[in-house]
């Protein structure tokens, strides 16, 4: 396994391979975005602009599954962010992985990289600069806590009193439980994801090792890791939606 280039600010862990990437995915979604929305045509509209009103439709059809659509409305950007952003992070560690050898310590910003502060004479490490953004526990993490944060701030203000009282339902007994599974739907959103796409670049690296004979295998896998990247950008959105809906609509509503 490759080291991560770490280095530490104020006792706080850095993953620059995690920032960098994160750049990059952002940078590709919004110029992905700008160029699809460039030349606007009703009559004759670009393939882009076609792909993204698919998009657009396909993330109307995952709201609308967790609630009524009219309800959803103002959370359309929020889901095409999230499976754009999340679909763009999965692919990105997969083309192409570069790796350097450090022979000594090596500063980045004035701080010394973690895996090459204490080699010796004669050691080396190999630093990893270029992975999916998402191969990151901490970078899954933010997303879930973003997610968690908003469902529960939307679910006070839009649902008031019922989103206390579901604490407490069926029996007041319940409350423990029903604050565990709240907090747990952050931890399942991050560890899911993070797992997924961690596991998929552990596996290609195992298979690069092959050398001539990986290239079969190595086809096979990145077809296969397209789909699972757009599986769990898919399922991301989709439970997102999932949570809002259950803490912002109560049962008088549903029905």
């Amino acid at each position: 396994m490759h080291d991560m280039p770490k280095i530490f600010v104020g006792g706080i862990p850095i993953d620059l391979s995690a920032v960098l990437m994160l750049l990059i995915s952002c940078t590709v979604v919004f110029v992905l975005v700008m160029l699809s929305v460039r030349k606007l045509s009703v009559e004759n509209p670009s393939k882009l602009q076609n792909f993204m009103e698919w998009v657009v439709e396909f993330v109307e059809g995952v709201i609308s599954s967790a609630m009524d659509l009219k309800k959803g409305k103002p959370y359309i950007s929020l889901g095409l962010t999230l499976i754009l952003f999340i679909f763009v992070s999965n692919l990105l560690g997969l083309p192409f992985s570069v790796v350097t050898e450090a022979h000594g310590p090596v500063t980045v910003f004035g701080h010394v990289i973690e895996a090459t502060k204490n080699l010796a004479n004669g050691e080396h490490a190999e630093i990893l600069w270029y992975k999916s953004p998402t191969a990151d526990i901490n970078v899954t993490a933010g997303l879930a806590i973003i997610v968690f944060v908003l469902m529960n701030f939307l679910g006070i203000k839009l649902n008031g009193k019922h989103y206390f009282k579901h604490y407490i339902e069926p029996f007041p007994i319940f409350l423990p439980l029903n604050i565990i599974e709240n907090l747990a739907k952050p931890v399942a959103l991050a560890i899911r994801l993070f797992a997924n796409i961690f596991a998929g670049e552990v596996l290609i690296t195992v298979i690069l090792k092959l050398g001539i004979l990986s290239i079969p295998f190595l086809a096979v896998w990145q077809g296969f890791s397209i789909f699972v990247g757009a599986l769990q950008a898919f399922i991301f959105t989709i439970l997102t939606m999932v949570y809002i809906a259950q803490m912002t609509i109560h049962e008088e509503e549903a029905h």
